[in-house]
């Protein structure tokens, strides 16, 4: 009896022991996901930095520093998304010679996960958009827009959804009313529909029926109208719906230096950003998960390139 008792006490302390070398740490620590969301917008076809002689912006912006920052960024974290929230084209000679082609490539190079479509991505007419798109290794997403009579029917979808390290990430996209921006004949037979409406209709698919963990809005609306308050803009977007996590947004060209918080219609914050226009930043957030893949933390900020 001693001796089956040494034995049987002898391997309860190796099993111990053998725990206890993975530390104490190791029990009741939270499993931590983080999500680097890396973002552009309004970009406007600005190949090369500005000048260093240029008034507004000296030597800022271009594309090779831009691809510098993502790399280094991705080389620093494991799981990074790389969106763009329209207007890619118009705006430099670049645009008018290859017609969308030198934007579509060195987006691809930069690894883009997900664009959605502004206003001026139609200036070459909805035929132009499509006969580019060859050169796009990325999708574009747009709820509002309703393509059906068009040549981007089942190519642009409404939303797509991705996967990072577990994590769920629902992502849609909502543009401008084109009426009045854009030339009727370059749009042709799309037609827009209420983003509020749509939007409320994309968080719910994204958030409930499909267990999203991350619902994010890439927005061409613009970030508020101070001259116009009924205008559908991102604070409006964000106060009237739910289940949005995150507006990244474009069109009014808005420099935030941070993400700013608004309240939902269920009292819930959520984050919208935008970086300016013409690559001089590049927004960056990053999302906290624990081990149930709720959000429990975040932070952002615009980086200067």
């Amino acid at each position: 009896m001693k001796r089956r008792d040494f034995i049987k006490n002898t391997v309860a302390s190796s099993a111990f022991l053998s725990l206890g070398g993975l530390s104490l740490s190791s029990f009741g620590q939270p499993e931590v996901k983080k999500i680097t969301i890396l973002h552009t917008n309004d970009v406007h076809s600005h190949i090369d930095p500005f000048p260093a002689n240029d008034p507004k912006n000296p030597n800022m912006g271009g594309v090779a520093r831009r691809a510098a920052l993502v790399e280094k960024i991705r080389r620093e974290e494991k799981n990074v998304l790389l969106l763009d929230a329209g207007d890619i084209f118009q705006g430099t000679p670049y645009f008018n010679y290859y017609g969308g082609e030198l934007e579509f490539k060195l987006m691809s190079m930069l690894k883009y996960d997900l664009a959605t479509m502004g206003n001026h991505d139609f200036d070459n007419g909805i035929d132009g958009f499509y006969a580019q798109l060859p050169h796009a290794k990325f999708d574009f997403v747009s709820a509002n827009y309703d393509f059906k009579n068009t040549i981007l029917n089942d190519i642009v979808k409404p939303y797509k959804i991705l996967h990072r390290d577990g994590i769920k990430i629902g992502i849609f996209g909502l543009g401008v009313e084109l009426q009045g921006l854009v030339d009727k004949k370059l749009y042709k037979e799309t037609v827009y529909n209420n983003p509020v409406e749509i939007a409320t209709d994309m968080a719910r698919i994204l958030k409930q029926n499909e267990k999203c963990d991350l619902v994010i809005c890439l927005s061409h609306l613009g970030f508020k109208y101070q001259n116009d308050p009924e205008k559908i803009c991102d604070v409006t977007l964000a106060k009237q719906t739910k289940d949005i996590d995150l507006i990244i947004g474009g069109h009014t060209h808005t420099f935030l230096d941070k993400p700013v918080v608004e309240t939902n219609a269920e009292g819930k914050e959520v984050l919208i950003n935008q970086v300016g226009c013409y690559g001089i930043n590049l927004g960056r957030i990053d999302f906290y998960f624990d081990k149930k893949n709720n959000a429990t933390a975040n932070s952002g900020r615009s980086i200067i390139v």
